[in-house]
């Protein structure tokens, strides 16, 4: 609805003052009556000239000045009324292209003219309204809206131009107006009315704000600080990362700060703003700062320097604290310091390859297994360093890799060198790269101790065999022995068959020689230790050793001093410094030097004897070393093998050094092999050295020599248990011509069924072998000595009496295989004596 005001809109586009009005038309009045009244005389001077009658001149005179101010009067009402129009068109277009709503009031406070934008927002309702009550009908949530635009009007009523800002929620949506109200010139009590929509405005207004804000909060809480300082160096500028770092209160810094109060060295003879001794434009320097509380950090600076009018300066600079940026540094220099720690001392060997086979990269660990520098390895291709063999295999598995393909598994290789070295490789490929990292185990002593496990198993088969032998050829030997003793009680010396049998006897003893060294090899001889000076044994072999050598060979003896005693098989003593003599003497064919040398040794850590690990503690040395030929490398590696020689076929066993180094073993003992191809061999023997107390704790229990024994007979019953007939039968003869009654059963089944039969308490000793068929000798032991547990027992074996030590105990006694007549007397007139 556009309410109109002729008189307004006429008069609005070319309002003046009252005064100038007036002067107007009075001027026009005047001409006009100029106008006419000589128009007037002109008609009457006509008329007297040409004599016309005056009335009638002066009738049509009159007529047509009437017509004449009419068509006057016509014409300016025609052009007056024409020109209100345009103005009121122009004003109209002028109202309704406006972007805000529009309203302009009389003195009486209603409207005389509004524009279509106004009618949108106030006029919807049919309720007629004051103007001001329509402006507050738009901000009816607001309850003073309807007085703050009655100070507009009243404003506007004194001649002042003022506006308000409003909020008005329409159907839930949040709109701010601008109102303003101006007075119209020249017309008292018209009021121009303006509402224009400032939602827009002021949501940009508030987006601007916050980013603001965010802007100030970002540059006050930058992990760096901001900074500007004026010509005098003070500070007009901090954000608050620089002042919590300098410790003080960002208003105190502008207003009292100097930038070279906060630097610890600051630059001599230079400007109050500049911060470096060359100055300049563009200063950049690393300091120390003062600090929060007295102390200092390293800082750097970074400060251009902007020149302006009138002498004035301001600086832009930043800092940045390096005490964190430092303790980075250093953290990462750690962290690589500790990765290449790490890579270069791997216990394994580590390659970095590319997509194309070359090495990038190796540890010192791959370059020692290649038996090269790091150097001659990176740059070239890694199937440089694959042993023919496995370098197709190898290369699939990488080419695999690259392809992608999680590889788990590992490849045994054999990497290049002056021999092939055994390695497992493990290959994995680095993410987002074509480089593929290789991991090298060096497999060397793996073998090598497979090998040892192999030749072990190998030693305990061949040990196993051996001792199965000599326990059954033991008991051969002990029948035949036995039986060569029973052919001497009818053969006496001087006796045709007397010579014939000794020989048998003399071969027998030289079998149960063989037999010992077997049991030796495989550590399960009988050992009789006793305490024993490594001197008196060496004295006592000595004569036998130099007939063995032979008179080319010089044999040297070296005793220590103070060597101390050790716990000894004599008899086995000799036999290992006799089998390395010999085998010395047969290393010298052209003659050579024989030197045996005694010493005392204490070692405080292991030590590697052959492929034994000699722990710490005290030792009596014997060193037998020769000039001979030598031992290869190659043959070192089998030296202690059974049946390994290398002497012409028939020329020896292979069982003499296999020998030795079992005896030593089973003393507690440890032998190492030193040698030297065309110079000469050392074999060192390391004996366990008894302590003083230990030493006279052995010789006092030393039970003494037993006196030889003249009555050998007796009368007590004896069960023997032997599923070697010869033996049993030997042993029941030998007995029995002793006066002894023997009851004989063939295995341990067979005795317990005897038992049943007989008075267990009748049964004085018990004789029984240890291996059987079905029940062995310690098990048929138990369950008889349950049913007499004083029952006097001797145990008979082939094998070493340490399988029984489990089973000794108080009348238990032990008689090694092969035995004499004698020895089994003496044994059984011990047991019963005891």
């Amino acid at each position: 609805m556009n309410l109109d005001h002729s008189d307004f809109i006429a008069r609005h586009t070319h309002v003046k003052p009252d005064v100038e009005l007036g002067k107007l038309r009075i001027r026009r009045i005047i001409i006009s009556l100029c106008v006419l009244v000589a128009y007037i005389l002109g008609c009457i001077a006509i008329a007297i000239i040409f004599d016309i009658d005056k009335t009638i001149m002066l009738l049509a005179s009159v007529a047509f000045v009437l017509t004449a101010v009419m068509a006057f009067l016509f014409q300016k009402f025609i052009h007056t009324y024409t020109g209100r129009e345009k103005e009121r068109a122009l004003i109209r277009q002028v109202f309704e292209g406006s972007r805000g709503a529009r309203l302009i009031t009389d003195a009486s406070d209603y409207a005389v003219f509004t524009n279509q934008r106004f009618d949108g927002l106030f006029l919807q309702n049919t309720t007629p309204l004051s103007a001001i009550d329509t402006l507050a009908a738009l901000f009816s949530d607001n309850e003073e809206a309807l007085v703050h635009f009655k100070n507009l009007a009243e404003q506007a009523g004194r001649g002042l131009h003022d506006s308000i800002e409003l909020k008005s929620i329409k159907d839930g949506r949040e709109q701010w107006f601008t109102v303003a109200a101006q007075p119209v010139a020249g017309w008292a009590g018209y009021v121009h009315w303006r509402v224009d929509e400032v939602t827009h405005q002021r949501e940009i207004d508030r987006s601007l704000l916050e980013e603001r804000e965010k802007l100030i909060d970002f540059t006050d809480n930058s992990p760096v600080g901001f900074f500007s300082v004026d010509e005098n160096g003070r500070f007009v500028f901090v954000n608050a990362t620089l002042a919590r770092w300098l410790g003080e209160d960002i208003e105190k810094i502008t207003k009292n700060g100097y930038i070279h109060s906060y630097i610890v060295s600051p630059p001599l003879n230079k400007s109050p703003y500049d911060i470096s001794e060359k100055g300049g434009t563009r200063q950049v320097v690393e300091t120390l700062m003062k600090g929060a509380g007295g102390k200092t950090f390293l800082a750097s600076l970074n400060q251009t320097v902007v020149f302006e009018d009138e002498g004035r300066v301001r600086t832009r600079g930043v800092v940045h604290d390096l005490t964190s940026e430092r303790e980075m540094r250093q953290a990462l220099q750690a962290s690589e310091d500790r990765f290449e720690k790490f890579f270069e001392e791997a216990p394994l060997g580590i390659a970095l390859v590319d997509g194309a086979g070359e090495v990038l990269d190796c540890n010192l660990a791959l370059a020692n297994m290649l038996g090269s520098t790091k150097d001659d390895i990176e740059t070239k291709n890694f199937k440089n360093f694959i042993a023919d063999e496995k370098k197709d295999a190898v290369l699939a598995a990488l080419d695999t890799i690259r392809k992608g393909k999680v590889f788990l598994g590992a490849i045994e290789v054999n990497l290049k060198d002056k021999r092939n070295v055994p390695a497992q490789m493990h290959a994995r490929k680095i993410t987002n790269s074509d480089n593929i990292v290789l991991h090298f185990i060096d497999l060397t002593e793996q073998k090598r101790l497979e090998m040892q496990f192999a030749q072990s198993q190998k030693m305990q088969a061949i040990g196993q065999l051996a001792g199965g032998v000599a326990h059954d050829f033991n008991n051969l030997l002990t029948a035949i022995i036995g039986f060569c003793d029973l052919l001497f009680l009818r053969h006496k010396p001087g006796d045709p068959s007397f010579a014939d049998i000794m020989q048998i006897k003399q071969n027998s003893n030289r079998a149960a020689n063989l037999v010992r060294q077997l049991l030796a090899f495989s550590r399960q001889q009988t050992l009789r230790p006793q305490v024993q000076d490594v001197t008196d044994i060496l004295t006592e072999v000595s004569h036998l050793l130099r007939r063995l050598i032979g008179a080319n060979i010089d044999l040297d003896l070296n005793h220590g001093l103070d060597l101390g005693l050790v716990k000894v098989d004599a008899g086995q003593m000799e036999q290992v410094l006799i089998n390395l003599a010999v085998n010395a003497r047969d290393a010298m064919e052209q003659g050579g030097k024989l030197s045996i040398t005694t010493r005392k040794f204490i070692n405080d850590k292991s030590i590697k004897c052959c492929d034994d690990e000699m722990p710490p503690g005290a030792w009596v040395e014997i060193n037998v070393t020769d000039t001979g030929c030598g031992i290869s490398n190659e043959n070192m590696s089998r030296i202690l093998e059974p049946f390994f020689t290398t002497k012409d076929v028939g020329q020896g066993t292979g069982l003499g050094l296999a020998t030795v180094y079992g005896i030593i073993r089973q003393t507690g003992g440890y032998l190492q092999i030193n040698s030297t191809v065309g110079i000469g061999t050392s074999f060192v023997i390391y004996i366990p050295r008894l302590s003083d107390a230990d030493a006279v704790l052995e010789i006092d229990t030393k039970k003494p020599e037993e006196e030889q024994v003249g009555d050998l007979t007796g009368t007590a019953r004896i069960l023997l248990v032997e599923d070697e007939d010869a033996v049993r039968t030997f042993s029941t003869r030998a007995l029995t011509n002793k006066g002894y009654q023997v009851l004989g059963a063939e295995n341990g089944e067979a005795a317990l069924a005897l038992i049943e039969t007989e008075d267990i308490k009748t049964i004085d000793l018990m004789i029984t072998d240890v291996m059987m068929p079905g029940m062995d000798g310690p098990t048929m032991a138990k369950k008889v000595r349950a049913m007499n547990p004083n029952l006097k027992i001797i145990f008979i074996s082939g094998y070493t009496e340490d399988r029984l030590k489990d089973h000794m105990g108080a009348n238990i006694y032990f008689l090694p295989k092969p035995f004499t007549l004698k020895q089994l007397a003496e044994k059984v007139k011990e047991a019963l004596g005891n």
